[in-house]
C-alpha cells in the first residue's frame, strides 16, 4: 500500500482503539457535563423574579418590573399571604414590604425611585465574560493538546515497548505511522471540542446569554483554524518526545520542554489579557496564537488582516515541526537500547522508512 492508504489505516485504527478506551469516553463526557451545567445551571438556580401579594392599586409598578404579581383584597390579607408562605413578599400601606426572613432586592428596586442611568461605553463587556472567555479559549487548547499529546507519545512509547513497532515498521512507512497517529490524534481532540462547544453554545441559548453568542461567533471561527493547526505542532513535539523513551516511566523527562511550550502561553494569556500591547505580541507568537488572536477578535482589538497573518505564521512554523519531529521520531523509532538523544536521532542514518 501507498503512504496515503497507510496513514489512513493507522488513523482508523488509532480512532477505534481509543473509541474503545473507557477513560477518553468518561472524559467527553465529564467535559460536557462540566459545559452543560457552567451554562443550564445559573439560570435554573437563579430562583426567578419574587413572587408579590398586593393591592390591584399597588399592582402596576410590580408588573412593569416583570415581577409575579398576586393581587389581595387588602392589607391584612397580604400579610397573611407572606406568612402562610403563599408568597416571597407583600407590599402593604406606606408603601412598606413584608417579607419573613429576608429583603426581596428584586421587589425594593421596583417601588424605589431610581435616577436616570447614561451608560459611558455602552458596548463594554461584561467583566464576567471578559474573565471567562479568554480562560475558555486558553483552557481548552491546553487541556486537549496537554491529554492528546501525551496519548501520541504512550502509544508511541507502548509499541517500543512491546516490541510491536519492528513490525509495524516492516509493513508501512515509519512517516505512516506517526501521520497516521497525529491524524486520529487531531480528529479526536477537535471532535471532543465540537460537542463541548455545541453544549456550550446550546447551555447558553438555552440561559439567555445576553448576548454573548454574537460576539463569540467570530472567535470561536477563527478558534477552529487556529486550534488545529496549534494542535499539529504541539502534537508534532509529543511524538518525537515519545519516540526518544522506551519506557512510560521516562516521559516525564523529554517532554518538560513540550509542556513549558504549552503551559508558558496558557498562563502568559491569562493574566496579560488586560495588556493591549502584549496582547498583541502573544497573538503571533505561534504557541500562544491560538488562544491570543481569537480573544483580541473578541474584544474587538485585531485588524480584519491580523488573523490571516497570524495563522500563516503558525501555519509555517507548525510545517517546520511537523518536518522536524518527523525527523526525530524516524531516527529514534527503532532505537530500543535506551534513551535517545535529539542530536543521536537528528543525526541517524538508519533507514527506517
Amino acid at each position: 500500500m501507498n503512504t496515503a492508504q497507510a496513514t489512513r489505516l493507522v488513523a482508523a485504527r488509532e480512532i477505534r482503539v481509543k473509541l474503545r478506551d473507557k477513560t477518553f469516553l468518561f472524559s467527553t463526557l465529564f467535559f460536557l457535563l462540566i459545559a452543560a451545567a457552567a451554562t443550564i445551571l445559573p439560570p435554573l438556580l437563579s430562583g426567578g423574579p419574587s413572587t408579590v401579594a398586593v393591592t390591584e392599586q399597588s399592582a402596576g409598578p410590580l408588573r412593569a418590573a416583570g415581577l409575579e404579581v398576586r393581587t389581595v383584597p387588602d392589607d391584612r390579607a397580604a400579610e397573611q399571604a407572606v406568612r402562610d408562605d403563599e408568597v416571597d413578599a407583600a407590599v402593604v400601606s406606606g408603601p412598606a414590604v413584608l417579607a419573613m426572613d429576608e429583603a426581596p432586592d428584586d421587589v425594593v428596586a421596583a417601588l424605589s425611585s431610581q435616577p436616570q442611568v447614561r451608560l459611558l461605553d455602552p458596548d463594554a463587556l461584561d467583566p464576567v465574560a471578559a474573565f471567562l472567555v479568554p480562560f475558555f479559549f486558553a483552557f481548552i487548547f491546553y487541556v486537549t493538546s496537554q491529554v492528546f499529546g501525551v496519548q501520541i507519545a504512550q502509544s508511541i512509547i507502548e509499541e517500543k515497548q512491546t516490541r510491536i513497532v519492528e513490525i509495524l515498521a516492516a509493513a508501512v512507512p515509519v512517516r505512516a505511522l506517526l501521520a497516521g497517529k497525529m491524524v486520529a490524534g487531531t480528529l479526536l481532540a477537535l471532535g471532543q471540542i465540537v460537542l463541548v462547544a455545541l453544549v456550550a453554545v446550546a447551555g447558553m441559548a438555552f440561559g439567555d446569554g445576553g448576548g454573548l453568542l454574537p460576539l463569540l461567533g467570530p472567535a470561536i471561527g477563527w478558534f477552529v483554524p487556529f486550534f488545529i493547526v496549534g494542535f499539529v505542532l504541539v502534537a508534532a513535539m509529543w511524538a518525537a518526545a515519545g519516540a526518544l523513551v522506551n519506557r512510560l516511566e521516562d516521559i516525564g523527562g523529554v517532554s518538560t520542554p513540550v509542556q513549558l511550550a504549552v503551559m508558558l502561553p496558557f498562563f502568559a494569556v491569562i493574566f496579560l489579557k488586560d495588556n493591549a500591547t502584549a496582547m498583541q505580541v502573544l497573538s503571533y507568537v505561534p504557541f500562544s496564537a491560538p488562544t491570543a488572536m481569537p480573544l483580541r477578535l473578541f474584544n474587538g482589538d485585531a485588524a480584519i488582516w491580523e488573523p490571516v497573518a497570524a495563522l500563516v505564521l503558525l501555519l509555517l512554523t507548525a510545517f517546520a515541526f511537523l518536518l522536524a519531529g518527523a525527523r526525530v521520531y524516524q531516527g529514534a523509532l527503532l532505537r530500543t537500547n535506551g534513551r535517545t538523544s535529539i542530536r543521536t536521532a537528528w543525526r541517524s542514518r538508519e533507514s527506517v522508512s
